[in-house]
Formats: C-alpha cells, sequence, structure tokens
C-alpha cells in the first residue's frame, strides 16, 4: 500500500568484502601479515625516537598511525 510494496521485494545487496578479508581467512598469511606489520611499527617508533630524520618526523607519524590503524581493522577479523 503507498508504494511500501517495492520495499517489501527488494532483496539485500550481498555484502563487499574486501580483497584482504579473503586473505585473512587463511591463518597463515594472517599471522605473516600481522608481524610484518608490528615490525613495521617497531621501526617506525625507532626511527621517531632517534630523532635524525627531523624534517620527515611527520610522515613517518602519519605512517605510524595508519599501521596501527590497519592493526585495529585487522583485531576485527578473526581466522578461522
Amino acid at each position: 500500500m503507498f508504494g511500501m510494496e517495492e520495499q517489501q521485494q527488494k532483496k539485500k545487496a550481498p555484502e563487499f568484502v574486501f580483497e584482504l578479508e579473503k586473505e585473512f581467512k587463511n591463518p597463515k598469511l594472517f599471522k605473516q601479515f600481522k608481524e610484518r606489520i608490528e615490525k613495521r611499527i617497531q621501526s617506525i617508533k625507532e626511527v621517531l625516537r632517534s630523532g635524525e630524520n627531523k624534517e620527515e618526523f611527520d610522515s613517518y607519524g602519519a605512517m605510524l598511525h595508519g599501521y596501527t590503524s590497519l592493526l585495529k581493522v585487522m583485531s576485527r577479523f578473526s581466522p578461522k
């Protein structure tokens, strides 16, 4: 009634799945990827602590935030 029939008949679209989500289903790849990211985070932290690259400090900070965000997103997925 009043156009509601069309809304009830529409089926939900399948949920979009990223390529990384498909890869994260494999426990070995998930673990390797997570370890590699954690190593990169540690190396970036070491560079930032040393204070050698003052002109690139902001770019290293942005990369650090990106990698930590990626780890947060990865924590939502649990490899089966």
